[in-house]
């Protein structure tokens, strides 16, 4: 069944080719529902964030006049993301994910990140909320998070338009982080970093053991299930993660030679600046899909400390990388794999602060 859109939302549809989001206005949002309603719908929203291994390594509790942000360090990569990394990043995209839901319901707030230095725990507290006039920029991202997946099929021919890359790039910055898009010859040294990153971690066990676990998921609400991971090796000039195991996604004969590639980075390498890494991801990668664009994170070349230095040595220096990312159009002949599996609302959203005996979450 497809969902309809709520009053004061926009309508997304497609054009039947690239998935480029189209729009259709509908009325304004209503006013009178409660702030706890408003709060635990938005961190409802915030679990179509994309997270590493589909993770989702976040909870959110609701309180009367605030949206608190945890880590879910059991759900952290301890092998493959021992300082966590990978994880904040994923938290990240699910508080900017949340923050856009609340702006398009009509409401201002400030963020605290990392407001309590004695619990590490805690990521951010979302608070001081008052009524604005509903950002229809924001009812759009909204729609784009039911639209937004990971395809890892190579892309099309077609190379993603120069302008495209600029926007991407600027809702990137507006998050406080950076991204480079590389020229050929930093993309040739990004392909042998990401070989032999390929290479060290497929000699670790840990890491070899961690994979299989997150991709033998099913069920679970978590993890890769095969319809998202290739059927077999891709032809890319960037080495894509070997999952250990092959999926049913089929790949098609593509190379992604049309496809850019770009490094998001920072000027710090702190947990705060993680976390805003990851707000800057969703930002960027919402805008991707309202242009029509695929984007996928390449995150095993940071995970390896020998090869996440050779990004920086392709930055000149300037930055530390975080993330990198594949930008193609992706073939519009054939379906796109499914959506991965997401979590029920009541195992990420902790309204027990301000519910009744008895209620439940809406999902």
């Amino acid at each position: 069944m497809e969902r309809q859109p709520r009053p004061g939302h926009r309508a997304v549809g497609h054009d039947g080719l690239r998935r480029k989001v189209v729009t259709m206005s509908h009325e304004t949002p209503a006013t009178d529902r409660p702030l706890t309603t408003a709060l635990a719908e938005a961190a409802a929203t915030a679990g179509h964030a994309p997270s590493v291994h589909n993770t989702q390594p976040w909870r959110w509790r609701v309180l009367p006049d605030a949206l608190e942000l945890r880590v879910v360090r059991d759900r952290q990569l301890a092998a493959t993301d021992p300082e966590g990394r990978l994880s904040a990043l994923s938290c990240g995209a699910a508080l900017h994910h949340a923050r856009v839901a609340l702006a398009a319901e009509g409401w201002a707030f400030v963020v605290e990140r990392l407001p309590d230095p004695g619990d590490a725990e805690l990521l951010a507290r979302v608070g001081d909320l008052k009524r604005v006039e509903a950002d229809p920029d924001a009812m759009r991202l909204v729609q784009c998070m039911q639209v937004r997946h990971t395809d890892r099929r190579p892309v099309g021919d077609e190379p993603v338009p120069t302008a495209a890359l600029g926007d991407i790039a600027a809702a990137v910055a507006a998050e406080g982080a950076r991204l480079q898009v590389l020229n050929f010859d930093q993309v040739m040294e990004l392909a042998a970093a990401a070989s032999h990153a390929a290479t060290v971690e497929a000699e670790d066990s840990g890491q070899r053991e961690e994979l299989d676990y997150w991709t033998s998921r099913a069920g679970t609400g978590t993890g890769l299930p095969p319809e998202v991971l290739p059927e077999q090796a891709q032809q890319t000039t960037v080495p894509g993660r070997d999952f250990g195991r092959p999926g049913t996604l089929p790949i098609g004969p593509g190379h992604d030679r049309a496809a850019a590639y770009g490094v998001l980075f920072g000027d710090e390498d702190e947990p705060d600046s993680w976390l805003r890494a990851g707000e800057a991801l969703s930002a960027g990668w919402l805008t991707a899909t309202r242009l029509g664009v695929s984007m996928v994170p390449l995150s095993g070349v940071v995970e390896v400390e020998g090869t996440r230095q050779t990004l920086r040595q392709v930055l000149a220096g300037l930055g530390y990388p975080y993330l990198v990312l594949r930008m193609g159009i992706a073939d519009p002949a054939h379906a796109g794999p499914p959506h991965t599996p997401r979590l029920p609302t009541e195992q990420i959203v902790d309204t027990s602060a301000v519910r009744s005996p008895g209620d439940t979450i809406a999902g």
